[in-house]
């Protein structure tokens, strides 16, 4: 598969983690093609529109408004269209009880955002190159878990 860029969503109300993960992906050396969303509803409209892209992976935060996180995963993972798409949860302070949660409902990694740039920008990075190789060369993502 030839693909020059990487589709991502980004599912977040906080306007501070927008332009946070904003400016990681432009560092990046892979090109990324970032939509923003400020709620899970905005979210499930655009993928579920016949304009929306499907993005190759999505950045949720635990704590998204309109809808709630586990809503938006059941949803998306119950359209074969939109199955392919790789989640990532982030957040902080969850239990480990509720990260169990979000894989059983189909998310496949979940970060533990940490309090430093530099440590959010490896663990960004790692899971854009990661899905961008499965994407790249026709890999079997549904094996691809990874927990941050």
């Amino acid at each position: 598969m030839n693909k020059e860029f990487l589709n991502v969503i980004l599912a977040d109300d906080d306007e501070a983690n927008q332009i946070l993960l904003k400016n990681i992906f432009k560092e990046l050396k892979i090109d990324i093609k970032v939509q923003c969303f400020n709620s899970g509803l905005q979210l499930l409209d655009y993928l579920n529109s016949k304009e929306g892209h499907i993005p190759e992976v999505l950045f949720m935060n635990s704590k998204i408004s309109g809808k709630n996180i586990r809503e938006c995963i059941q949803e998306i993972k119950s359209e074969s269209r939109l199955g392919n798409i790789v989640i990532a949860v982030y957040g902080e302070n969850l239990p480990d009880n509720e990260i169990e949660d979000f894989f059983i409902l189909g998310a496949n990694v979940f970060i533990r955002k940490p309090d430093n740039y530099p440590g959010l920008k490896k663990i960004v990075s790692e899971v854009v190159t990661i899905t961008w190789q499965y994407h790249t060369s026709g890999l079997n993502k549904d094996n691809f878990i990874l927990k941050i």
